[in-house]
Protein backbone atom coordinates (compact mmCIF):
# COMPACT_ATOMS: atom_id res chain seq x y z
CA UNK A 1 0.00 0.00 0.00
CA UNK A 2 0.97 3.37 -0.51
CA UNK A 3 1.28 4.15 3.59
CA UNK A 4 4.01 1.73 3.52
CA UNK A 5 6.01 3.03 0.82
CA UNK A 6 3.98 1.46 -2.42
CA UNK A 7 2.59 3.16 -5.70
CA UNK A 8 -0.53 5.05 -5.02
CA UNK A 9 -3.94 3.64 -6.28
CA UNK A 10 -4.96 7.19 -7.47
CA UNK A 11 -1.41 8.53 -9.70
CA UNK A 12 -2.76 12.06 -10.54
CA UNK A 13 -4.57 14.46 -7.95
CA UNK A 14 -8.46 14.51 -7.76
CA UNK A 15 -10.53 17.48 -8.72
CA UNK A 16 -10.79 19.45 -5.10
CA UNK A 17 -13.39 22.10 -3.78
CA UNK A 18 -10.45 23.37 -2.94
CA UNK A 19 -9.54 25.37 -6.27
CA UNK A 20 -10.82 25.37 -9.85
CA UNK A 21 -10.16 21.85 -10.61
CA UNK A 22 -13.22 21.36 -8.78
CA UNK A 23 -15.16 24.24 -9.27
CA UNK A 24 -17.25 25.18 -12.17
CA UNK A 25 -16.57 29.04 -11.97
CA UNK A 26 -15.57 30.78 -15.14
CA UNK A 27 -16.72 33.32 -17.96
CA UNK A 28 -20.07 33.20 -16.52
CA UNK A 29 -18.99 34.56 -13.07
CA UNK A 30 -16.69 37.06 -14.36
CA UNK A 31 -19.27 38.42 -16.87
CA UNK A 32 -21.15 39.75 -13.62
CA UNK A 33 -18.07 40.60 -11.48
CA UNK A 34 -17.11 42.93 -14.03
CA UNK A 35 -20.98 44.66 -14.19
CA UNK A 36 -20.55 44.75 -10.11
CA UNK A 37 -16.71 46.48 -10.42
CA UNK A 38 -18.01 48.75 -13.47
CA UNK A 39 -20.68 49.74 -11.57
CA UNK A 40 -18.74 51.28 -8.56
CA UNK A 41 -21.49 50.05 -6.18
CA UNK A 42 -19.91 47.03 -4.27
CA UNK A 43 -22.94 47.51 -1.62
CA UNK A 44 -26.40 45.92 -1.76
CA UNK A 45 -27.71 49.62 -1.15
CA UNK A 46 -26.91 50.97 -4.28
CA UNK A 47 -26.31 48.07 -5.75
CA UNK A 48 -28.59 45.70 -8.14
CA UNK A 49 -27.39 42.37 -7.92
CA UNK A 50 -27.82 40.98 -4.32
CA UNK A 51 -31.97 41.74 -4.47
CA UNK A 52 -32.06 39.84 -8.38
CA UNK A 53 -29.63 36.85 -6.66
CA UNK A 54 -32.82 36.50 -4.29
CA UNK A 55 -35.17 37.09 -6.32
CA UNK A 56 -33.88 34.14 -8.61
CA UNK A 57 -33.36 31.65 -5.80
CA UNK A 58 -36.97 32.09 -3.90
CA UNK A 59 -38.24 31.73 -7.71
CA UNK A 60 -35.76 28.39 -7.89
CA UNK A 61 -37.15 27.80 -4.70
CA UNK A 62 -40.82 28.85 -4.78
CA UNK A 63 -41.09 30.78 -1.95
CA UNK A 64 -42.20 34.33 -0.96
CA UNK A 65 -39.05 35.56 0.29
CA UNK A 66 -35.13 35.27 0.26
CA UNK A 67 -32.86 36.84 2.13
CA UNK A 68 -29.09 36.91 1.24
CA UNK A 69 -26.60 36.77 4.71
CA UNK A 70 -23.14 36.58 4.58
CA UNK A 71 -22.57 32.94 6.06
CA UNK A 72 -24.63 29.88 6.48
CA UNK A 73 -23.79 30.41 9.84
CA UNK A 74 -25.59 33.91 9.35
CA UNK A 75 -28.60 32.30 7.87
CA UNK A 76 -29.11 29.92 11.20
CA UNK A 77 -28.63 33.31 13.40
CA UNK A 78 -30.85 35.33 10.93
CA UNK A 79 -33.42 32.13 11.91
CA UNK A 80 -32.96 32.04 15.20
CA UNK A 81 -33.25 35.64 16.12
CA UNK A 82 -36.66 35.52 13.63
CA UNK A 83 -37.83 32.82 16.30
CA UNK A 84 -36.59 35.26 19.23
CA UNK A 85 -36.50 32.82 21.82
CA UNK A 86 -36.42 33.68 25.73
CA UNK A 87 -33.18 32.89 27.43
CA UNK A 88 -32.61 29.31 28.52
CA UNK A 89 -35.55 27.94 25.77
CA UNK A 90 -34.60 25.14 23.98
CA UNK A 91 -33.57 24.55 20.49
CA UNK A 92 -33.53 20.72 19.26
CA UNK A 93 -30.39 20.03 17.41
CA UNK A 94 -28.37 16.82 15.87
CA UNK A 95 -25.06 16.34 17.35
CA UNK A 96 -23.61 15.55 14.04
CA UNK A 97 -23.62 18.69 11.77
CA UNK A 98 -21.32 21.45 11.81
CA UNK A 99 -20.96 24.05 14.79
CA UNK A 100 -22.63 26.94 12.91
CA UNK A 101 -25.83 25.14 13.59
CA UNK A 102 -25.16 25.57 17.02
CA UNK A 103 -23.56 28.90 17.72
CA UNK A 104 -26.93 30.96 16.63
CA UNK A 105 -28.65 29.04 19.42
CA UNK A 106 -25.96 30.20 22.31
CA UNK A 107 -25.68 33.62 20.39
CA UNK A 108 -29.05 34.03 21.28
CA UNK A 109 -28.64 32.84 24.96
CA UNK A 110 -30.80 29.78 23.83
CA UNK A 111 -29.46 25.86 25.01
CA UNK A 112 -28.74 23.63 22.22
CA UNK A 113 -30.35 20.15 23.25
CA UNK A 114 -28.76 17.58 21.34
CA UNK A 115 -31.25 14.88 19.73
CA UNK A 116 -29.21 11.43 18.59
CA UNK A 117 -29.30 10.06 15.25
CA UNK A 118 -30.83 7.79 13.14
CA UNK A 119 -27.63 5.17 12.89
CA UNK A 120 -28.27 4.38 8.90
CA UNK A 121 -29.14 7.72 7.86
CA UNK A 122 -27.16 9.86 10.31
CA UNK A 123 -30.16 12.67 10.36
CA UNK A 124 -31.87 13.41 13.48
CA UNK A 125 -33.88 10.15 15.10
CA UNK A 126 -37.67 11.43 15.04
CA UNK A 127 -38.48 9.05 17.90
CA UNK A 128 -35.65 10.59 19.87
CA UNK A 129 -36.58 13.99 19.06
CA UNK A 130 -40.06 13.80 20.62
CA UNK A 131 -38.49 12.20 23.79
CA UNK A 132 -36.57 14.98 23.78
CA UNK A 133 -39.16 17.20 23.98
CA UNK A 134 -39.66 19.40 27.02
CA UNK A 135 -41.87 22.75 28.24
CA UNK A 136 -38.64 24.79 27.37
CA UNK A 137 -38.49 23.63 24.05
CA UNK A 138 -39.15 25.64 21.22
CA UNK A 139 -37.86 24.83 17.86
CA UNK A 140 -36.35 21.86 15.85
CA UNK A 141 -33.28 22.96 13.63
CA UNK A 142 -32.89 20.18 11.56
CA UNK A 143 -29.70 19.54 9.23
CA UNK A 144 -29.97 17.76 6.05
CA UNK A 145 -27.10 15.76 7.00
CA UNK A 146 -24.58 15.14 3.66
CA UNK A 147 -27.56 16.20 1.36
CA UNK A 148 -29.51 13.20 2.27
CA UNK A 149 -33.22 14.78 3.54
CA UNK A 150 -34.21 14.24 6.92
CA UNK A 151 -37.19 12.12 7.63
CA UNK A 152 -39.61 15.65 7.77
CA UNK A 153 -42.99 13.96 7.48
CA UNK A 154 -42.17 12.30 10.80
CA UNK A 155 -40.30 16.02 12.01
CA UNK A 156 -43.29 18.62 10.65
CA UNK A 157 -46.08 16.15 12.71
CA UNK A 158 -44.44 16.03 15.75
CA UNK A 159 -43.41 20.09 15.56
CA UNK A 160 -47.22 20.51 14.97
CA UNK A 161 -47.97 18.70 17.93
CA UNK A 162 -46.36 20.54 20.13
CA UNK A 163 -46.64 23.87 18.56
CA UNK A 164 -42.95 24.39 17.92
CA UNK A 165 -41.19 26.13 14.89
CA UNK A 166 -38.64 24.17 12.35
CA UNK A 167 -35.45 25.50 10.66
CA UNK A 168 -33.97 23.45 7.85
CA UNK A 169 -30.49 23.61 8.21
CA UNK A 170 -29.88 23.26 3.90
CA UNK A 171 -26.37 24.23 3.78
CA UNK A 172 -25.45 20.34 2.49
CA UNK A 173 -28.31 19.48 0.78
CA UNK A 174 -28.71 22.30 -2.28
CA UNK A 175 -32.03 20.79 -4.20
CA UNK A 176 -32.40 17.64 -2.10
CA UNK A 177 -36.21 16.69 -2.28
CA UNK A 178 -37.97 14.69 -0.19
CA UNK A 179 -41.09 13.11 -1.31
CA UNK A 180 -41.29 16.16 -3.85
CA UNK A 181 -40.47 18.69 -2.16
CA UNK A 182 -37.28 21.07 -1.87
CA UNK A 183 -35.52 21.06 1.57
CA UNK A 184 -35.73 24.02 2.63
CA UNK A 185 -39.56 24.52 1.80
CA UNK A 186 -40.87 22.12 4.32
CA UNK A 187 -40.04 23.55 7.36
CA UNK A 188 -40.80 27.06 8.39
CA UNK A 189 -37.43 28.76 7.47
CA UNK A 190 -34.61 27.06 5.64
CA UNK A 191 -31.46 28.12 5.67
CA UNK A 192 -28.48 27.67 3.24
CA UNK A 193 -24.55 28.25 2.88
CA UNK A 194 -22.43 29.41 -0.12
CA UNK A 195 -18.97 28.56 1.59
CA UNK A 196 -16.60 27.03 -0.86
CA UNK A 197 -17.15 23.53 -0.51
CA UNK A 198 -20.95 23.87 -1.19
CA UNK A 199 -22.94 22.80 -4.19
CA UNK A 200 -22.66 25.96 -5.25
CA UNK A 201 -20.23 28.71 -4.21
CA UNK A 202 -19.64 32.44 -3.40
CA UNK A 203 -16.68 31.94 -1.29
CA UNK A 204 -18.96 32.75 1.52
CA UNK A 205 -22.58 33.98 1.88
CA UNK A 206 -25.87 32.29 3.11
CA UNK A 207 -29.55 32.42 2.25
CA UNK A 208 -32.61 32.20 4.82
CA UNK A 209 -36.29 31.39 2.59
CA UNK A 210 -39.65 31.60 4.42
CA UNK A 211 -43.21 31.87 2.93
CA UNK A 212 -44.29 34.02 5.77
CA UNK A 213 -43.17 36.92 8.11
CA UNK A 214 -43.74 38.66 11.16
CA UNK A 215 -44.39 35.48 12.96
CA UNK A 216 -42.55 36.24 15.78
CA UNK A 217 -43.37 40.17 15.69
CA UNK A 218 -40.37 41.34 13.71
CA UNK A 219 -39.46 41.03 9.97
CA UNK A 220 -36.98 38.19 8.88
CA UNK A 221 -35.16 40.36 6.92
CA UNK A 222 -34.35 43.03 9.76
CA UNK A 223 -33.14 39.61 11.57
CA UNK A 224 -29.62 40.28 9.53
CA UNK A 225 -30.25 43.85 9.71
CA UNK A 226 -29.51 45.56 12.88
CA UNK A 227 -33.06 45.37 13.16
CA UNK A 228 -33.45 48.41 10.86
CA UNK A 229 -37.08 48.70 9.34
CA UNK A 230 -35.50 50.75 6.06
CA UNK A 231 -39.07 50.96 3.90
CA UNK A 232 -40.23 53.47 6.41
CA UNK A 233 -37.04 55.94 6.18
CA UNK A 234 -34.74 57.45 8.20
CA UNK A 235 -32.41 55.40 11.18
CA UNK A 236 -34.52 53.28 13.42
CA UNK A 237 -33.36 49.34 15.18
CA UNK A 238 -36.41 47.76 16.41
CA UNK A 239 -34.46 44.98 18.38
CA UNK A 240 -31.16 43.69 18.83
CA UNK A 241 -29.85 42.28 15.59
CA UNK A 242 -26.87 41.60 13.61
CA UNK A 243 -25.14 43.17 10.17
CA UNK A 244 -25.11 40.11 7.97
CA UNK A 245 -25.29 41.64 4.26
CA UNK A 246 -23.85 39.75 1.42
CA UNK A 247 -22.02 41.88 -0.78
CA UNK A 248 -22.88 42.93 -4.28
CA UNK A 249 -19.96 41.18 -5.54
CA UNK A 250 -21.08 37.59 -3.62
CA UNK A 251 -24.01 37.97 -5.34
CA UNK A 252 -22.86 38.50 -8.84
CA UNK A 253 -21.17 34.92 -8.17
CA UNK A 254 -24.14 33.50 -7.12
CA UNK A 255 -26.13 34.81 -9.76
CA UNK A 256 -23.84 32.55 -11.86
CA UNK A 257 -23.77 29.92 -10.15
CA UNK A 258 -27.31 29.48 -9.14
CA UNK A 259 -27.73 28.86 -13.25
CA UNK A 260 -25.46 25.72 -13.21
CA UNK A 261 -26.94 24.70 -9.85
CA UNK A 262 -28.96 21.98 -10.84
CA UNK A 263 -26.15 20.51 -13.57
CA UNK A 264 -24.14 20.81 -10.40
CA UNK A 265 -25.98 18.70 -7.99
CA UNK A 266 -26.73 16.29 -11.10
CA UNK A 267 -23.22 15.32 -12.01
CA UNK A 268 -22.64 14.53 -8.11
CA UNK A 269 -25.28 12.74 -8.01
CA UNK A 270 -24.64 10.63 -11.15
CA UNK A 271 -20.73 10.14 -10.10
CA UNK A 272 -21.78 9.31 -6.41
CA UNK A 273 -24.10 6.61 -7.86
CA UNK A 274 -21.09 5.08 -10.07
CA UNK A 275 -19.06 4.95 -6.82
CA UNK A 276 -22.30 2.61 -5.23
CA UNK A 277 -22.43 0.32 -7.70
CA UNK A 278 -18.22 0.09 -8.32
CA UNK A 279 -18.95 -0.93 -5.01
CA UNK A 280 -20.91 -3.24 -4.42
CA UNK A 281 -19.91 -6.14 -2.34
CA UNK A 282 -17.11 -4.93 -1.07
CA UNK A 283 -18.25 -4.78 2.28
CA UNK A 284 -18.61 -0.74 2.84
CA UNK A 285 -21.74 0.84 3.53
CA UNK A 286 -23.03 3.74 2.24
CA UNK A 287 -25.20 6.18 4.89
CA UNK A 288 -28.56 5.39 3.73
CA UNK A 289 -30.56 7.41 1.78
CA UNK A 290 -34.24 7.59 2.58
CA UNK A 291 -37.17 6.22 -0.12
CA UNK A 292 -38.76 9.13 -2.23
CA UNK A 293 -35.70 11.74 -1.42
CA UNK A 294 -32.95 13.17 -3.47
CA UNK A 295 -29.63 13.15 -1.86
CA UNK A 296 -27.31 15.88 -3.38
CA UNK A 297 -24.27 14.21 -2.04
CA UNK A 298 -22.04 17.15 -0.29
CA UNK A 299 -19.82 14.31 1.20
CA UNK A 300 -19.87 10.76 0.07
CA UNK A 301 -19.93 8.47 3.06
CA UNK A 302 -19.94 5.34 4.19
CA UNK A 303 -19.32 2.87 7.24
CA UNK A 304 -17.19 -0.37 6.93
CA UNK A 305 -17.55 -3.07 10.16
CA UNK A 306 -14.96 -3.06 12.30
CA UNK A 307 -15.77 -7.05 12.37
CA UNK A 308 -14.39 -7.00 8.55
CA UNK A 309 -11.16 -4.83 8.97
CA UNK A 310 -8.32 -5.62 11.21
CA UNK A 311 -7.31 -1.94 11.87
CA UNK A 312 -9.54 0.65 13.06
CA UNK A 313 -11.30 3.27 11.26
CA UNK A 314 -8.85 6.03 11.47
CA UNK A 315 -6.18 3.55 10.42
CA UNK A 316 -8.51 2.85 7.55
CA UNK A 317 -8.77 6.50 6.77
CA UNK A 318 -5.01 7.14 6.47
CA UNK A 319 -4.70 4.77 4.11
CA UNK A 320 -7.09 5.70 1.84
CA UNK A 321 -5.63 9.38 1.99
CA UNK A 322 -1.97 8.02 1.49
CA UNK A 323 -3.48 6.19 -1.79
CA UNK A 324 -4.95 9.58 -3.09
CA UNK A 325 -8.38 10.14 -1.51
CA UNK A 326 -9.47 13.37 -0.14
CA UNK A 327 -11.12 12.02 2.71
CA UNK A 328 -11.21 12.28 6.71
CA UNK A 329 -12.54 10.08 9.70
CA UNK A 330 -16.43 11.31 11.09
CA UNK A 331 -18.45 14.65 10.87
CA UNK A 332 -17.70 17.01 12.56
CA UNK A 333 -14.90 15.01 13.92
CA UNK A 334 -14.11 12.23 16.09
CA UNK A 335 -16.66 13.67 18.33
CA UNK A 336 -19.61 14.73 18.24
CA UNK A 337 -20.74 18.71 18.93
CA UNK A 338 -21.85 18.39 22.09
CA UNK A 339 -18.09 17.14 23.43
CA UNK A 340 -16.68 20.65 22.14
CA UNK A 341 -14.97 23.00 24.63
CA UNK A 342 -17.65 25.71 24.03
CA UNK A 343 -20.58 23.34 24.96
CA UNK A 344 -19.24 21.41 27.45
CA UNK A 345 -17.27 23.85 29.10
CA UNK A 346 -19.57 26.65 28.15
CA UNK A 347 -17.12 28.85 27.33
CA UNK A 348 -19.50 31.73 26.25
CA UNK A 349 -20.21 35.04 27.07
CA UNK A 350 -16.93 36.02 29.48
CA UNK A 351 -16.72 33.30 32.87
CA UNK A 352 -20.93 33.70 33.22
CA UNK A 353 -20.98 30.45 31.45
CA UNK A 354 -24.52 31.42 29.59
CA UNK A 355 -27.21 30.61 29.09
CA UNK A 356 -26.08 26.95 30.92
CA UNK A 357 -25.80 29.02 34.09
CA UNK A 358 -28.82 30.55 33.77
CA UNK A 359 -31.78 29.51 36.22
CA UNK A 360 -33.29 26.11 35.75
CA UNK A 361 -31.15 25.56 32.54
CA UNK A 362 -29.16 21.71 33.18
CA UNK A 363 -25.79 22.19 33.36
CA UNK A 364 -23.05 21.65 30.22
CA UNK A 365 -21.65 19.07 32.75
CA UNK A 366 -23.72 16.36 31.65
CA UNK A 367 -21.93 16.18 28.07
CA UNK A 368 -19.20 15.11 29.47
CA UNK A 369 -21.16 11.76 28.80
CA UNK A 370 -22.30 10.28 25.37
CA UNK A 371 -25.20 11.99 25.90
CA UNK A 372 -26.12 10.17 21.98
CA UNK A 373 -24.41 7.44 21.99
CA UNK A 374 -24.90 6.27 17.64
CA UNK A 375 -23.69 9.87 17.47
CA UNK A 376 -20.71 8.76 19.35
CA UNK A 377 -20.03 5.82 17.19
CA UNK A 378 -20.76 7.00 13.89
CA UNK A 379 -17.58 10.16 14.58
CA UNK A 380 -15.88 6.89 15.05
CA UNK A 381 -16.54 5.10 11.69
CA UNK A 382 -17.71 7.13 9.11
CA UNK A 383 -15.60 7.65 6.05
CA UNK A 384 -15.93 11.20 4.22
CA UNK A 385 -15.22 11.53 1.01
CA UNK A 386 -15.02 15.25 -0.14
CA UNK A 387 -17.18 15.31 -3.28
CA UNK A 388 -17.74 17.80 -6.14
CA UNK A 389 -19.22 18.22 -9.58
CA UNK A 390 -15.77 17.46 -11.44
CA UNK A 391 -15.53 13.68 -10.94
CA UNK A 392 -15.57 11.48 -14.08
CA UNK A 393 -16.08 8.21 -14.63
CA UNK A 394 -11.97 7.66 -14.61
CA UNK A 395 -12.06 9.48 -11.15
CA UNK A 396 -14.61 7.33 -9.80
CA UNK A 397 -12.90 4.26 -10.66
CA UNK A 398 -9.83 5.14 -9.35
CA UNK A 399 -11.60 5.79 -6.00
CA UNK A 400 -13.28 2.19 -6.00
CA UNK A 401 -10.23 0.78 -7.02
CA UNK A 402 -8.03 2.43 -3.85
CA UNK A 403 -10.83 1.32 -1.74
CA UNK A 404 -11.23 -2.11 -2.70
CA UNK A 405 -7.51 -2.17 -2.43
CA UNK A 406 -6.79 -1.18 1.36
CA UNK A 407 -10.03 -3.40 1.99
CA UNK A 408 -8.31 -5.86 0.86
CA UNK A 409 -5.07 -5.15 2.49
CA UNK A 410 -6.91 -4.83 6.12
CA UNK A 411 -9.00 -8.07 5.85
CA UNK A 412 -10.03 -9.28 9.09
Amino acid sequence: MAIDGGIKAIPGALPTFRDASGRSLGAEELTQLKDVIESGSLSFLSGKKTGEFERQFAALYGVEQAVSVSSGTAALHTAVAYLNPEPGDEILVSPITDMGSVIPILAQLAVPVFVDIDPQTQNMDPVKLEAAITPRTKAILVTHIYGNPADMDAIMAIADRHGLFVIEDCAQAHLATYKGRLCGTIGHVGCFSFQQSKHMTTGDGGMVIANDDNRFGRELRQCSDKGWPRKAGGRDHLFLALNYHMTELQAAVGIAQLAKLRGMVDARRQSAFKLTAALEGSGVTPTRILPETTGVFFFYTFRISQESIKVSTADFVKALVAEGIDCFLGYPGKIPLYRYAVVKDARTFGTSGFPYTLPGVENGARFQNPVCPEAEQACLETVCIWWNECFTDTHVEQIAQAIRKVLAAYAA
